[in-house]
């Protein structure tokens, strides 16, 4: 299933790539998933054999209105192959491709106290800067860090915190003694 995901989502991705469609069809795709994923129902009709394809397809037809052709297309494609099930990887996998795409980096900062919104935002901006990537920002509040903050930029951390400064002092004395 995961390889037929990878099919599908690729094949969606070059085509709304070269129609400069990228981000409103991964909206679209979303909401989409979304909606199957919030109604049980309409997720069954879709996903039964038991309907007809072309019950399908006007049941689509319906349900979506003002959606990208190409993505229209594409749903029905995945209906006449029977392979809407695969949506909600294809979904997944068209993230994924997103985000390469944009050079979309995830940042998360980490703080002893709530940080205001404009502090946050800098710290965004100068990542920003000095990977020359679009930043995906995100902030938490953990009082167990003490004071500073504490920066997940992609897979690397960057621990800034008291805590960390407290436990590298007691390992140094420990060391020492």
């Amino acid at each position: 299933m995961q390889e037929i995901a990878q099919v599908y989502a690729r094949s969606l991705f070059e085509v709304a790539k070269e129609q400069d469609s990228l981000d409103t069809v991964r909206e679209q795709l979303g909401a989409f998933a979304d909606a199957l994923t919030e109604n049980r129902e309409v997720a069954i009709f879709f996903f039964s054999p038991y309907f007809a394809t072309n019950e399908k397809k006007e049941g689509l037809a319906r349900m979506i209105s003002g959606a990208e052709p190409i993505f229209m297309n594409f749903l029905e494609a995945l209906l006449e192959r029977h392979r809407m099930p695969a949506i909600f990887r294809i979904r997944v996998t068209y993230e994924q491709l997103w985000e390469v795409e944009n050079r979309l980096l995830p940042v998360q900062v980490t703080s002893a106290v709530p940080l205001d919104e404009e502090t946050v935002n800098i710290i965004g901006e100068r990542i920003g800067e000095q990977t020359g990537r679009k930043i995906e920002l995100s902030s938490e509040v953990d009082d167990g860090i003490i004071g500073g903050i504490v920066l997940r930029v992609g897979n690397v951390i960057l621990d800034a915190s008291i805590r960390n400064r407290l436990e590298q002092l007691r390992k140094q004395v420990a060391q020492a003694a």
